[in-house]
């Protein structure tokens, strides 16, 4: 099988678990596709953890869970050096992060310190503890989870390292008509009627990365891009209601993650070349995040989504 063959079915064995999410399922893989590190927020029951758990389980990759709490160390996460008696000298011991798939469960239950903690393993896929530095394993990425609802007791993520998430993607409810579906494969799975299939190898993955990096991506495309990016730092050459709304814009990741999951979804969809709607389909995820909205946004009730949407209108492609 080839590797786009390969990916679509760990997709297809992903929607099998995952029933209504199938926009969770894609983003998921195009953040894996495209080495980046993803954000599930939603509410409480609407498979985040299940679908990174469904993603490690039809892979040939070992999955780490680090449940956030308030009273969880760095040292929790990233391992420290314990001395050894018998040899009298300090040896490392691994912490979670040090594993392909890491499931950062309610990520804004942890203090700052403890959250930084993962910031130098996202961007620089390294680590350094005692004065050394452990590089991650080739296939990595984090993939957290965060309640929007629930403020008591929670930390909100500094800018900082909502930057390092190439996506931030807001889970939904599933559509009605599909919720008896999900009644249905949640009884199937505690009778024990699952067939165990073979896992998809991770040289797939890096199979398809290579071929990523080959997808062409006309010039006007990246011109669109920029402008896309640019306008969320200079709104007011578009219009009135971009300028008062938008109080600080999208760092330069916020375009490096724009071409890398535009091709990506162009790979994905058997496109060998970046089009407007592969931009236009990653353009939400990839940015909501990276906005700062005005206090006059907030009052008016305007949202990030939004903001991006009078983007996609007023910006046009080259």
């Amino acid at each position: 099988m080839s590797a786009r063959d390969q990916i679509l079915e760990l997709q297809t064995r992903m929607g099998r678990s995952i029933i209504g999410q199938g926009h969770v399922v894609e983003r998921l893989l195009l953040g894996l596709l495209a080495d980046g590190n993803v954000l599930l927020e939603g509410l409480p029951g609407l498979a985040k953890t299940r679908a990174v758990n469904a993603l490690a389980k039809n892979m040939d990759a070992g999955l780490a869970r680090i449940q956030f709490t308030p009273d969880l160390m760095p040292s929790d996460i990233t391992g420290t050096e314990i001395y050894q008696a018998d040899a009298a000298e300090f040896r490392f011991q691994a912490g979670p992060i040090f594993s392909n798939l890491i499931l950062a469960d309610e990520i804004n239950r942890a203090p700052a310190k403890v959250q930084s903690a993962l910031l130098e393993a996202m961007e620089e896929r390294q680590v350094t503890v005692g004065g050394k530095t452990r590089p991650m394993a080739d296939l990595f990425m984090v993939a957290a989870t965060q309640n929007p609802i629930e403020q008591e007791g929670t930390y909100p993520l500094p800018e900082a390292q909502m930057d390092r998430f190439l996506m931030h993607v807001l889970v939904e409810y599933a559509p009605e008509e599909e919720e008896i579906q999900i009644l249905r494969l949640v009884r199937g799975e505690e009778s024990g009627t699952h067939e165990a299939l073979e896992p998809i190898p991770q040289q797939a993955v890096f199979d398809a990365r290579v071929e990523i990096q080959g997808i062409h991506i006309a010039e006007a495309m990246e011109q669109y891009i920029v402008d896309l990016v640019w306008a969320t730092r200079a709104g007011e050459r578009y219009s009135k209601e971009l300028g008062a709304w938008i109080q600080v814009g999208a760092s330069p990741r916020g375009g490096i993650g724009l071409d890398k999951a535009a091709r990506a979804h162009a790979w994905l969809h058997g496109r060998d070349h970046v089009g407007p709607e592969d931009v236009r389909a990653v353009v939400h995820d990839v940015l909501r995040h990276r906005l700062k909205l005005s206090s006059e946004a907030n009052a008016d009730g305007v949202t990030a989504d939004d903001v991006i949407d009078e983007l996609l209108k007023q910006v046009a492609v080259a």
